[in-house]
């Protein structure tokens, strides 16, 4: 049986070559630039598909979605594999892939039923709405637990971890990049500036998600969870 990390009085996880900020600054690299390498796939996606009809433009987007998930969770694993060696790198890429897919086809959705739509009731569409935004924010922290929880002892604590990492990410995405987006952009301005929101968002997601990851973990080192200092 697989041992769990994470216990306060447990042992430092086997081959542990990372600890507290040594482990948060590598997960922000390495996550900040999945997410950020992966993101350019349906931001470029998006704006070659733009006008396109959805029939078209969503399996396309979904597709372009099911690449950012695997970019990110590669370089997600590369760090974990760092600290819980026995985790499957393969597993949690794949995971990951599929929550993303998951993510963006309730993402699209609204756009794509927006006429369909617009003659239901209203408290349909808001249980509609939070239901979806639910489904947004949790879909990969739960894809991830399903791994994570074989590793690590209370690893239902990553759901909301990341969660919150994907809630700040998206609303960091959304004060720079519609404000920037203007009708009759050239079509590389606006995918440029996709690319810029992307890259801050990657680096919101990964800063929350790697203070949560060190807490989870509780690896030897400089001790967050006691403190709840954050890194610098």
């Amino acid at each position: 049986m697989t041992s769990l990390v994470g216990r306060p009085a447990g042992p430092a996880p086997p081959g542990a070559a990372l600890s507290g900020r040594r482990l948060w600054r590598t997960w922000l690299a390495w996550t900040t630039g999945g997410e950020a390498l992966g993101f350019c796939v349906p931001a470029l996606v998006a704006t070659l598909t733009a006008g396109s009809p959805a029939a078209v433009a969503l399996p396309v987007l979904l597709l372009a979605g099911a690449a950012e998930g695997a970019v990110l969770g590669a370089a997600q694993a590369h760090v974990l594999r760092r600290v819980l060696p026995d985790l499957p790198r393969s597993r949690w890429v794949a995971v990951t892939s599929a929550a993303a897919v998951l993510a963006w086809l309730v993402g699209l959705l609204p756009a794509t039923l927006a006429g369909t739509a617009a003659g239901w009731p209203v408290p349909l569409l808001v249980v509609l709405a939070a239901a979806g935004g639910v489904v947004l924010l949790l879909s990969i922290g739960t894809a991830q637990w399903t791994v994570l929880r074989r590793h690590v002892a209370g690893a239902g604590r990553w759901i909301a971890v990341t969660a919150a990492g994907w809630l700040a990410g998206l609303a960091a995405f959304m004060l720079i990049a519609p404000p920037l987006w203007h009708p009759g952009q050239p079509a590389v301005l606006t995918a440029a500036i996709g690319v810029l929101a992307g890259l801050v968002m990657a680096g919101t997601v990964a800063a929350v998600t790697g203070l949560g990851l060190v807490r989870l973990l509780e690896v030897p080192g400089v001790p967050l969870a006691a403190t709840g200092q954050f890194p610098g």
